[in-house]
């Protein structure tokens, strides 16, 4: 079983590209952990992440799972390799924060969720914008009758790639499991699931628009369908050529609605509107929420307190696996061309 020693959480990354650097840097800035080593199939960028944070690196990520000295592991690798390194982290008991997606399709995440009840290891999956402050505050804002019922959610998620994405692990089948919808759509399924449930139907057109990756998408439209009558709208895109973040829920009272994620994707905003029930237009209050993507060094505190604590976190198993069935009923509409139930 793995143990926090008595100042710090000991830690590995798996998988230093973009987003391992990220969780690197939040994992050695936090003052209750520590990072041990840095893991990645390429020598270059676990040399250079470990030297930037003073840690150990290695090419070999059965030696995060083997070391006793590790408390924790945040993997960072594509879809394919997550499902292996998680099984065997948990069967050490290890704790785990697994980058999003909880592997490749459903029946892995499932998996994983059952591996995890088993293992006395936290399991969190890695789900960053549910801590950016706008979506966080519209949440607490619907969850206290703000807007009134909830009768309508519309997400658009995207961006226009980069030379060669074609060529990178996401547009390969074997590595990705999936294209954009499993991409960035599985942000939006999360935040749909967290705000408004599981649907309980869902229909899909998939496109291969642009990039050269058939049969991976690089365009994905959704609808869902609950059974109180909420109806979902999703469109993710790898063709936004200007990045794009919008999340608006529409309630018998009035509306939320997200705009921009900060950096590329414009200043991060919550527009609160309030219906005027004499007719005419709402009235309107905006938030602004300027500065770095704090997202990340929010949801590192939150891990390393449910660690030491046992504190409620976002992003449990249930939630990996609920974003996970979104996915896969989207998947499988586009595919048979039907509106696909999602079993309960």
């Amino acid at each position: 079983m793995a143990v926090i020693d008595q100042e710090r959480l000991r830690t590995a990354v798996v998988g230093c590209g973009l987003i391992g650097a990220r969780r690197a840097e939040e994992t050695s800035l936090h003052s209750r952990s520590r990072l041990i080593l840095c893991i990645d199939t390429s020598q270059s960028p676990a040399r250079q992440t470990a030297e930037r944070y003073g840690a150990a690196w290695s090419t070999d990520w059965r030696i995060a799972v083997d070391d006793e000295r590790i408390d924790a592991i945040v993997i960072c690798t594509p879809n394919a390799a997550v499902y292996d390194i998680a099984l065997a982290a948990l069967a050490r008991g290890k704790h785990l924060l697994v980058e999003k997606p909880m592997g490749c399709n459903l029946a892995q995440a499932e998996a994983l969720a059952a591996a995890a009840a088993a293992s006395t290891g936290i399991f969190k999956v890695g789900f960053n914008h549910r801590y950016h402050p706008a979506i966080s505050k519209a949440k607490e804002l619907l969850d206290r009758g703000e807007v009134g019922r909830t009768i309508s959610v519309r997400a658009r998620y995207g961006h226009g790639g980069r030379p060669g994405y074609e060529k990178e692990w996401r547009c390969d089948p074997a590595l990705s499991g999936g294209g954009e919808l499993l991409d960035q759509g599985v942000h939006v399924a999360d935040l749909l699931a967290w705000f408004a449930g599981v649907p309980d139907e869902a229909f899909a057109f998939l496109q291969s628009a642009v990039w050269p990756i058939a049969p991976l998408e690089d365009n994905a439209f959704g609808l869902l369908r609950y059974r109180s009558g909420v109806i979902a709208s999703v469109h993710t895109s790898w063709t936004q050529w200007k990045n794009l973040f919008s999340f608006e829920i529409f309630g018998e009272a009035g509306s939320l609605s997200i705009d921009g994620l900060g950096g590329s994707y414009g200043t991060e905003r919550l527009i609160v509107a309030t219906r005027n029930r004499a007719g005419g237009a709402p009235s309107m209050r905006e938030e602004v929420f300027e500065g770095p993507d704090r997202s990340w060094a929010v949801e590192w505190h939150q891990f390393v307190d449910a660690i030491e604590q046992r504190t409620p976190y976002w992003g449990t198993p249930a939630d990996g696996v609920a974003a996970m069935r979104i996915v896969n009923a989207l998947y499988a509409s586009a595919r048979d061309g039907v509106v696909v139930p999602l079993s309960q």
